[in-house]
């Protein structure tokens, strides 16, 4: 059994939000990716079309997720799904910080507003 401790996840910050990489092929998986996102309370994310499909579970605090321009306030133990080719962006609008365990297959990429496009490292 593979177990990935928490001091073991790294740390990657982009657009003001923190991805603990738990499971990318940089770790040895073949297919999925798996991470937890830390928002600041503030925090308004950038929208981005992702090229797969994304799963996020709320695990604390409350964000507002935009998806395909449908926005919606998400708290914890609820999901979202993100379709691939679907416009995305969460903000964090809250006074406080939240955070999601995030879920998706290998080779995610995110087209951005401008037409540039970034494979993060957690899906690497």
């Amino acid at each position: 059994m593979s177990v990935i401790r928490e001091h073991q996840a790294v740390a990657h910050q982009l657009h003001g939000a923190t991805f603990h990489s738990f499971v990318a092929p940089s770790s040895g998986s073949a297919e999925l990716c798996a991470w937890r996102l830390d928002i600041a309370a503030g925090t308004v994310g950038v929208p981005h079309r992702v090229s797969r499909e994304e799963i996020l579970l709320i695990m604390s605090g409350e964000i507002m997720a935009t998806v395909d321009g449908a926005a919606t306030t998400v708290r914890p133990g609820e999901v979202i799904f993100v379709p691939a080719g679907a416009s995305f962006g969460v903000d964090n609008t809250s006074g406080g910080p939240a955070s999601a365990w995030v879920t998706t297959t290998v080779g995610l990429e995110a087209t951005l507003a401008d037409g540039s496009s970034i494979s993060p490292p957690w899906v690497r």
